[in-house]
């Protein structure tokens, strides 16, 4: 647990002031060694990682609300913008070094992955909602040019990871009410028994929604089971069942409707019954064989559906046209994939070669119908069409030490997206518009890291990256039935420098960075009635800097901070959604060019059990559209918790509360990039209460 506090300095000196406090109270605290897998596809520390690479843990995960969205936990992470838009219609808006903040809905342009299985599509597209975090053990974040050999789309790398069963088999619950009718209820088995290892996690969880039409229902199975067959052999079977049967779409609004009422949905919102119902089932399994302690094969296998409908509020006027693709999308899609991944270690004459191979094959498809909306009641077939997405990577990356000074990364990435469109609705005015497209790229990266002493590195990395358009962002073009092919894939060229110092034992602080170059930028053309058509700009071009510090202060106290700046800007104009000019030097909409975070947390040692912390989030103003016609109010808010755990008999209980945005500041969350009605925002919520408890028993 963490413990937060405010004063009138600036972030940066806020910064500084807690690295000078480190310092001070360094005799009594521990070396923080987080182990991450990311960077290298195999366990190391990620002081040792060659990259901007943070992990959240399970104390973390737990504290820092109802374990329900991912955004909760990734404010404390720099680099990374996790909003929560207030709607589970749409899902988060998350973004990585600027990279997806245009998604109107899902994970764009970062690739998330779960105990190494893909929840991200061929494509592109992802659903951070699938995630159980009430089961999760950690969750990792790498940015800068490695993330680009995890292939399309791979702005940065989200990865989550269920926790094992413990020794011990044990049985569990919770509940968490809070604010607006928030209402989640746990059941969880864990254990271990002979070689199976095993995690069963049921959470079912509901709320009337901050705003008006915004009500939201999910229910939630995670399951894992590990056997160790020999002791070289392993697999790993994954399985998560999500429904979420109710989840309203209250819409954005205008200023002057915000400026009215944040909490209203807007008439159409009513009127058309605008929401989502969607259900998704996956299983997975990994095998890892280790030979001997130089060499591992890991090899996975896993398949999927997602059924989804989802109400628009398009006027029945423009549904009605002949190219038109009505208001109520209905998709039933399939996915799998395959991966094999070859590591070894081996001895050179200078230094030593940790060196990994691998495939992946991704496909995915999926049937999309689209019916008139009139009033929220499905009418007559409008779209009637397949589309498939099937995705080939292959991969090399090898980290080398010739000494202790230095160690070098080189790493190359082949990728293949190839997109197919079967349109099966031929009607007057609507001609067949079947078709498809392929991408491919090679991307390769660079690294050198100066092992300046045990407790500092210096590293820079360059590499370059893709994002192909997905199957959602050319389901519409202007004017015409039918998806837009013309769309081209965006390249990207990614340098990066960084910094990782121990300032003394038990305190770490890490400097980054960063310039991402994109040519073809993926971008909004218009946003209109829950539709989104893109188009591709010119140049763009991300810099930015982050900083993250953690320490042990002393036996009682400790603090965190994360703070993040990103310059993102057109280099070239082009034309902007609904006309006229975006005028080079414009910043790229929905983007966040200012965070910081910070926490100061305090377990007493006359208490046992206890802990409580307060935290201090700020966030600058975000463009709402290409022109920059309009702007978000930058906002800080305060949050409050504390905790309790304490064993009675065989019971190990827990309680906490948490209060957040104890000023009842009022803000925009998220804005909805060049929406053609201007109903750009998306409020947040003022001041929020949320009470739990959790217990569990070992059998």
């Amino acid at each position: 647990m963490n413990f937060l506090f405010h004063t009138r300095h600036s972030p940066v000196a806020q910064a500084v002031i807690l690295a000078c406090a480190a310092t001070a109270g360094a005799a009594q605290a521990q070396t923080l060694t987080e182990v991450v897998v990311s960077a290298s596809r195999s366990e190391q520390q990620s002081f040792d990682a060659p990259a901007s690479i943070q992990a959240v843990g399970r104390d973390t995960i737990a504290s820092s609300g109802p374990q329900v969205n991912l955004s909760e936990s990734m404010n404390r992470v720099p680099g990374i913008s996790a909003l929560n838009r207030q709607n589970y219609a749409q899902d988060l808006q998350l973004s990585i070094r600027g990279s997806g903040a245009r998604s109107p809905f899902g994970i764009r342009g970062s690739r998330l992955i779960v105990d190494g299985i893909p929840a991200t599509m061929p494509d592109g597209q992802g659903q951070a909602s699938t995630v159980s975090l009430s089961s999760a053990e950690r969750i990792e974040v790498l940015r800068g040019p490695l993330a680009q050999l995890y292939g399309n789309s791979a702005g940065g790398v989200v990865q989550v990871f269920t926790a094992d069963g413990p020794a011990t088999p044990e049985v569990g619950g919770s509940v968490v009410v809070g604010s607006d009718g928030l209402r989640k209820i746990g059941l969880n088995a864990a254990g271990q028994t002979g070689k199976l290892n095993y995690l069963l996690d049921y959470t079912r969880f509901q709320t009337d929604g901050y705003r008006d039409h915004s009500a939201a229902e999910r229910r939630q199975l995670n399951a894992k089971l590990r056997w160790d067959a020999t002791d070289q052999t392993r697999f790993t079977v994954v399985m998560n069942l999500f429904d979420q049967p109710v989840s309203g779409d209250p819409l954005g609004l205008t200023r002057a409707q915000f400026e009215a009422n944040p909490r209203q949905a807007v008439v159409n919102a009513t009127d058309y019954n605008t929401g989502k119902e969607v259900a998704q089932n996956q299983i997975g399994v990994v095998a890892v064989h280790k030979p001997d302690a130089t060499r591992s094969v890991t090899a996975s296998v896993y398949r999927g559906t997602r059924d989804l409908s989802n109400r628009l509020s398009i006027p029945l006027s423009a549904q009605n046209l002949a190219t038109a693709a009505g208001g109520i999308v209905k998709l039933d899609r399939t996915y799998s994939g395959v991966g094999l991944k070859y590591n070894q270690k081996f001895a050179l004459e200078q230094g030593q070669v940790e060196a990994t191979a691998g495939m992946e094959y991704e496909q995915m498809e999926e049937d999309r119908l689209g019916y008139i909306n009139n009033l929220g009641k499905q009418g007559a077939l409008k779209r009637d069409e397949t589309g498939s997405v099937s995705s080939t990577g292959v991969f090399a990356q090898a980290n080398w030490m010739p000494n202790e000074h230095w160690s070098v990364v080189a790493g190359v990435r082949s990728s293949r997206v190839k997109f197919g469109v079967d349109d099966r609705f031929i009607a007057k005015g609507n001609l067949d518009d079947s078709g498809g497209v392929k991408f491919s790229a090679v991307n390769p990266v660079l690294g050198v890291t100066s092992h300046l002493s045990e407790h500092t590195n210096l590293y820079a990395n360059v590499g370059k990256g893709f994002e192909t358009p997905t199957l959602t962002e050319i389901a519409y073009r202007t004017g015409a039935s039918g998806p837009n092919l013309g769309l081209r894939a965006a390249s990207s060229r990614h340098t990066e420098v960084g910094l990782k110092t121990q300032l003394a034992q038990g305190h770490r602080l890490d400097v980054a960075a960063f310039q991402i170059a994109s040519d073809d930028e993926i971008v909004v053309a218009s946003s209109s009635g829950g539709r989104t058509v893109y188009t591709n700009a010119g140049r763009t071009r991300r810099t930015g800097v982050e900083l993250a510090y953690s320490g042990q202060l002393n036996r009682e106290w400790s603090a965190h901070v994360a703070l993040s700046t990103l310059n993102a800007r057109f280099v070239d104009a082009m034309t902007a959604a609904g006309g006229g000019t975006v005028a080079a030097g414009n910043r790229i909409p929905g983007t966040v060019n200012r965070t910081a975070f910070a926490e100061l947390a305090w377990k007493p040692a006359a208490l046992p059990g206890f802990s409580t912390a307060v935290e201090v989030l700020h966030q600058a103003g975000m463009m709402v559209d290409d022109v920059n016609s309009d702007r978000t109010g930058g906002y800080t808010v305060f949050n409050l918790r504390a905790g309790l755990e304490q064993r009675v008999g065989g019971w190990r209980l827990r309680q906490f509360v948490r209060l957040d945005n104890l000023g009842d500041k009022r803000y925009v969350g998220s804005v909805i990039v060049n929406d053609g009605n201007k109903r750009f925002f998306e409020p947040a919520p003022g001041r929020q209460w949320m009470l739990g408890v959790s217990a569990s028993h070992p059998f």
